[in-house]
C-alpha cells in the first residue's frame, strides 16, 4: 500500500512536497508484515557458525600476510611493483569482511550472547583501530533513523542553503547554478580521493557527514551530544583498544621496521577504509531515493530507502554480502549475514516496487550518485538529491 501526499497539508507552513513532483509513493507496509514473508530460521544466530567465518577470514589474512612475504625476496622490481598493490587489494577486501563481522557484534546477530559479540566484536575492530562500542551506539542512532533528515547519522544531505544556492524560488536552473570548476572530472575525483582517504578517520574523529553537534563530536569523545552518560565507560575503552592497537603497531614498526608495518598493515586499513566509505556512500545516497523529514518518516519506510548493489560474486563472497543484501540488514539488524541471502529473495516480493537494487557497475555508480547527490531543498517532508 502507498500514499500520495497533498503539498497543502501543513496549513500554517506550505510544504514543497517533491514526492507529488516525482510521481513518489510513500509506502505503508508495517514490520510485522515484512517479517512474515521470511522464514523464520532466518533470524536464528548459530554462533559456531558464525565463528567459522572468523576463522575463514583470518585463514586468508594469514595466507595473503605469509606470501607477501615472499614479495621483497623476487628478484624482478616490476614483479614486485605488481605483486604489493595485489596484495594491498586483495588484503583490503579480506579486511573488510572482518570488519563486517565486527560490524554483526555490535548489532547482536553473531550470537545469541551478549557477552560473546561485545567481545569478538572489540577484538576485531580493535584490530582494525574502530572504537567498537562508541561506533555500535552511534551506529545503531543510524539504524533507528534511515533516512530521516534531522537523525540519520552518515552521509546527510547538504541543504540548498548549506552549500551557498539561491532560494529555491530564485533559482531559474531549478537544481542550482553549476560551477564548471566544481564539476571538471580532476576535481570530482580529487574530492572523491579526499572522501575515500580520509573520510573514515575523519568520521570517528570529528562525525564527518552526521549530524551537527554542539561542541566536539567524536567517537572518542564520551561527553559528546553522540552520546548517554551510562555509556561513557564504554567510550572509553573503546578509545583505550585504538590507543593499545596503535602502541602495537608502534612496536611492530620498531622491531620488523616501519616500511613492512606501512607495506603489510597500513596500506591494506586503508584499503578497508576505502571499502567502507564506498559501501556506505551508495547504499544511502541515489537521485531516485528520497530523504524523510519528521510528517512522513518512520522505521519501516526509513529502512526501505536503502539500495542493495552487487560489487561482484568475489568481492560480495568476501564482504559477506553486506552490499547485496543490505535492505534486508536495515529492516533485521540482527538477523546474521549468512540468512541475509536468502531473506533479500522473500523481502523483495514484500515489498514489490519499494525495494530497490541496483546493479549498475560500480565505478559507473558512483560517478552518476556523485554528480547528480549534491544537495537537497530546505523544506518539504520528502526530498531528493539535485546536482
Amino acid at each position: 500500500m502507498a500514499t500520495k501526499r497533498n503539498v497543502n497539508s501543513d496549513p500554517v507552513k506550505p510544504v514543497i512536497d517533491e514526492a507529488i513532483e516525482r510521481n513518489w509513493e510513500i509506502p505503508n507496509f508495517t514490520i510485522k508484515e515484512i517479517r512474515d514473508a521470511i522464514p523464520a530460521h532466518c533470524f536464528r544466530r548459530d554462533t559456531f557458525r558464525s565463528f567459522t567465518h572468523v576463522l575463514h577470514d583470518f585463514i586468508f589474512i594469514g595466507i595473503l600476510a605469509g606470501l607477501a612475504g615472499y614479495i621483497d625476496t623476487i628478484p624482478n622490481v616490476y614483479a614486485r611493483l605488481v605483486l604489493w598493490p595485489l596484495y594491498w587489494i586483495a588484503q583490503g577486501i579480506v579486511g573488510t569482511g572482518v570488519w563486517v563481522i565486527g560490524h554483526e557484534c555490535g548489532h547482536q546477530s553473531f550470537s545469541p550472547s551478549k557477552a560473546i559479540n561485545d567481545g569478538v566484536g572489540f577484538v576485531l575492530h580493535t584490530l582494525l583501530l574502530v572504537p567498537y562500542h562508541s561506533w555500535k551506539y552511534s551506529h545503531s542512532k543510524h539504524h533507528k533513523a534511515t533516512g530521516h533528515m534531522t537523525r540519520d547519522q552518515v552521509f546527510l544531505p547538504k541543504l540548498r542553503s548549506t552549500v551557498g544556492l539561491p532560494p529555491r524560488e530564485q533559482d531559474t536552473e531549478l537544481d542550482g547554478p553549476h560551477d564548471a570548476l566544481d564539476e571538471a572530472p580532476l576535481v570530482v575525483l580529487y574530492r572523491m580521493f579526499n572522501m575515500f582517504v580520509f573520510g573514515w578517520p575523519l568520521y570517528l574523529l570529528t562525525n564527518v557527514t552526521g549530524q551537527e553537534y554542539p561542541g566536539w563530536a567524536s567517537h572518542f569523545n564520551p561527553h559528546c551530544a553522540i552520546y548517554e552518560k551510562n555509556q561513557f565507560w564504554d567510550v572509553m575503552i573503546s578509545t583505550a583498544g585504538v590507543l593499545s592497537m596503535m602502541g602495537f603497531l608502534g612496536y611492530c614498526g620498531h622491531v620488523f621496521g616501519s616500511l613492512a608495518v606501512i607495506k603489510f598493515y597500513i596500506i591494506p586499513y586503508l584499503n578497508v577504509n576505502f571499502w567502507l566509505v564506498l559501501i556506505t556512500y551508495l547504499q544511502h545516497t541515489d537521485p531516485k531515493l528520497p530523504h524523510y523529514r519528521e510528517n512522513v518518516w518512520n522505521f519501516q519506510r526509513g529502512a526501505a530507502l536503502t539500495v542493495d548493489r552487487s560489487f561482484g560474486f568475489i568481492i560480495d563472497y568476501f564482504h559477506h554480502h553486506i552490499s547485496d543484501t543490505h535492505v534486508a540488514h536495515h529492516f533485521f539488524s540482527t538477523m546474521p549475514h549468512y540468512h541475509a541471502e536468502e531473506a533479500t529473495a522473500h523481502i523483495k516480493k514484500a515489498l514489490g516496487k519499494h525495494y530497490h537494487c541496483d546493479n549498475t557497475p560500480i565505478p559507473i555508480a558512483l560517478w552518476k550518485v556523485w554528480k547528480a547527490c549534491r544537495f537537497v531543498e530546505d523544506e518539504g517532508d520528502v526530498v531528493f538529491f539535485k546536482n
